[in-house]
């Protein structure tokens, strides 16, 4: 069990730096990584251009319960989103941006889906 839990948290790492080197490949400048706070935790946060990018990483190794995309619940949106708010009252910089959430989502070993604006928020 503890075996199974530290292979997921470096599959998890893997994902992240794996994720992190996508986007910077494809133009996009990494701000900060895994913060944390109490609503939750932001994996990547990134300017693509001007518009401010939250991206959840997701990693599964086999898709018995679904593809990693799918592991993105309302619930987890709602987490990611009040993470969010509360990074940017953190960075006041950064308020005025245009924001998105954006998944990556890694299955097995086949190529990374990089879902742009997997999500909206309301108001």
């Amino acid at each position: 069990m503890v075996i199974d839990r530290l292979r997921a948290l470096a599959r998890g790492r893997q994902a992240e730096d794996r994720a992190a080197q996508y986007l910077r490949r494809a133009g996009l400048q990494i701000l900060a990584r895994n913060a944390r706070f109490k609503a939750g935790e932001l994996d990547l946060i990134a300017l693509d251009g001007e518009q401010l990018v939250f991206v959840e990483v997701r990693a599964r190794a086999i898709s018995r319960f679904g593809t990693a995309a799918d592991s993105i619940t309302a619930t987890k949106q709602a987490r990611l989103v009040r993470a969010a708010q509360a990074w940017l009252q953190q960075q006041r910089a950064h308020q005025h941006r245009a924001v998105r959430f954006d998944v990556m989502a890694f299955d097995g070993s086949a190529e990374p889906q990089w879902i742009r604006h997997a999500f909206e928020v309301a108001g």
